[in-house]
């Protein structure tokens, strides 16, 4: 049996790990590059091995660094099943055709103030070649086996995180693999706490905190002073948000703050047509988080949700004080960038960081000091406040994921560290091999092992 590593090794983006066993090839997860332009064109470079020779995929959630490259891969000849739980079914539908949706507006607005280095700028994959992936989805149940061979199976179980996310148990050659998708955390404002393996003869772990502990901080309370400041001085607060999951949590505190009055009287808005999408998964889904269907609905009723883009301009030149939520969470593209446009040259303005931020985004430049920001190919002086919160995570830290390695029965003959950057990942290996004595090490992207 052969493993490679194609992505999600050595950085927290792009994750696909290809299983091959008896002519049988199976990709776990098929996520697109974001980042450091180097990682970015990376997804413009074909797979080592053709698409048309994999027979499954299996996805661990709807975040598009887990399922982004797939319209890439079924226009170059992918034509098996996509395996996935029906939340992350209807969440990658959604990042799909918003990316798809995106990326087409920004290669025609390249094109048009030609601020792209290439002569014609074109979007990595378009609306029409994103539609053709989703005849290939096959839901699963969490907990079920599913045959995908002969002599392969499959076990999908929660992993918190987001709606829908599943680590992936698979059966292959009379061994155990076990991925873990992205690892949730055990106190979660929506979703359940992971579910730990028992036993694993090899362990894929992601590390995207490996080498962190989020801080014990009042998330609420933070949210509640950051918003009061700049209501007393007429500011607009901006929280980017990844559209799933995030979105809601953030909604959820805010409603809480509210009916404890702890609030100004100002408008709080949604501005993430994938955010309001996404709700309507939250709501057909109620087994796979603890909001009821009473609750979601109250929380809504406290928001203006901004579909149309006219309803997005109107917002931006609302001269009053507001609270924003909108995508993307790492400022890599969407609604955010036109609020940002406006606004991140006043000092009344609070953008409040509130997710991971990988290397090379405008989130992570933002947070490291940066004091002007590229957009749409013009730079920006950043005279707002820049604030963050590292407890509204959905990534489990660094105590999270020593613990899901908490409940197996026996040693695994290793654990490979994926989905991390190399610092990070190196230190979540010496703490493992610490507390558990497991072996450990972290791949490297393109590299190849035999189990």
């Amino acid at each position: 049996m052969k493993i490679k590593f194609l992505g999600g090794a050595g950085t927290v983006t792009g994750s696909k790990t290809l299983v091959e066993s008896n002519g049988i090839r199976i990709l776990i997860d098929c996520g697109q590059f974001q980042g450091i332009k180097p990682l970015r064109e990376l997804n413009w470079e074909p797979l080592p091995v053709l698409p048309n020779t994999i027979d499954f995929v299996l996805l661990t959630h709807g975040h598009l660094d887990h399922c982004g490259w797939l319209p890439r891969l079924v226009n170059q000849g992918f034509e098996g099943k996509i395996y996935c739980t029906s939340p992350t079914k209807d969440i990658t539908k959604l990042i799909l055709l918003d990316s798809a949706k995106i990326q087409e507006e920004e290669a025609e607005r390249a094109n048009k103030e030609k601020f792209s280095k290439h002569e014609i700028a074109e979007p990595l994959y378009d609306l029409i070649q994103t539609e053709k992936v989703f005849p290939l989805f096959r839901v699963v149940k969490p907990n079920e086996e599913v045959m995908l061979d002969a002599e392969i199976t499959a076990v999908f179980k929660n992993a918190g995180h987001i709606i829908g996310a599943c680590s992936i148990e698979l059966n292959v050659e009379n061994k155990t693999l076990v991925f873990s998708g992205d690892i949730g955390r055990d106190d979660d404002v929506l979703m359940y706490a992971p579910v730990k393996p028992k036993k694993a003869d090899y362990v894929f772990l992601e590390s995207t905190y490996g080498n962190r502990i989020h801080p014990d901080e009042d998330v609420k309370l933070l949210l509640e002073t950051y918003i009061n400041n700049a209501f007393q001085i007429n500011g607009t607060v901006i929280i980017p948000s990844f559209a799933v999951e995030r979105v809601q949590s953030i909604m959820y505190l805010l409603w809480q703050l509210k009916k404890e009055d702890k609030l100004p009287d100002i408008p709080f808005i949604i501005d993430t047509p994938m955010g309001i999408s996404v709700l309507e998964v939250f709501t057909e889904n109620k087994n796979w988080h603890k909001l009821s269907e009473s609750d979601c609905i109250e929380m809504c009723q406290m928001f203006t949700m901004n579909t149309d883009y006219q309803e997005t301009i109107n917002t931006i030149f609302d001269k009053g004080s507001k609270v924003v939520i909108a995508a993307s969470g790492m400022l890599t593209g969407g609604r955010v960038l036109s609020y940002l446009e406006r606004y991140i040259g006043l000092p009344e303005t609070t953008v409040i960081i509130v997710g991971y931020q990988a290397e090379g985004t405008r989130g992570r430049k933002l947070l490291e000091g940066a004091t002007d920001v590229k957009i749409y190919g013009k730079y920006y002086p950043v005279l707002a406040k820049i604030l963050e919160i590292e407890g509204l995570s959905a990534h489990g830290d660094q105590n999270d994921l020593l613990n899901w390695l908490s409940e197996l029965e026996s040693k695994p003959q290793k654990v490979f560290l994926v989905h991390g950057e190399n610092q990070p990942a190196d230190e979540l290996r010496v703490k493992v091999q610490e507390r558990y004595g497991f072996a450990c090490t972290v791949p490297m992207m393109g590299q190849e092992i035999e189990l």
